[in-house]
């Protein structure tokens, strides 16, 4: 038998949120493509606050903070991590090459990476497109991605959930990162 014992909340040692505002971000945004799911974008807002991601971009019909549905899954991450709305994916895609990130769609393709052996790069800022639940990342933001990651996928499935699949690519890019 062990003798671990369960931490407390007090323990954990938490930021608060002016702290985690403060905090040296890793140089990744989430660009979440026409998200249905609330839960999946509230999840996707936990684990980017847990990672240290600098910003989500929501857009199309993603829902947008504040919404309880997305709160329930987030739990008061939408309050940690900034976020900003755009009507296109393309019109944010555009938007952010400009200001010097890397777009990398993640997405099934013939030419695309897999995430296993990709290897981001210290100093480059990346934008991480991830797409709708049934469609994935729209074929006009592969067009203009820089770069397209896929998970390595070994069963009868071709996808994971978009809450998965972030937690996998953000888990990946940051302990690669933070090296």
């Amino acid at each position: 038998m062990t003798s671990n014992r369960k931490l407390e909340n007090i323990e954990l040692n938490r930021k608060s949120i002016k702290e985690f505002k403060q905090s040296d971000k890793i140089s990744i945004l989430v660009v979440l493509d026409n998200i249905r799911s609330l839960n999946n974008i509230g999840s996707v807002f936990r684990t980017s606050d847990a990672l240290l991601v600098e910003k989500i971009i929501l857009c199309g019909i993603s829902g947008t903070p504040p919404h309880k549905e997305i709160h329930k899954t987030a739990l008061g991450a939408e309050e940690s991590v900034e976020w900003e709305y755009f009507e296109t994916t393309v019109e944010a895609v555009i938007k952010l090459r400009k200001n010097g990130y890397k777009i990398i769609s993640l997405e099934q393709t013939s030419d695309s990476i897999d995430l296993i052996k990709y290897q981001p790069k210290q100093g480059v800022k990346y934008a991480l497109v991830f797409g709708n639940e049934l469609r994935g990342v729209e074929q006009n933001v592969v067009d203009i991605s820089d770069e397209c990651i896929e998970i390595p996928q070994f069963g009868t499935k071709h996808s994971f959930n978009i809450a998965v699949s972030a937690g996998i690519v953000l888990w990946d890019f940051y302990t690669k990162i933070r090296k």
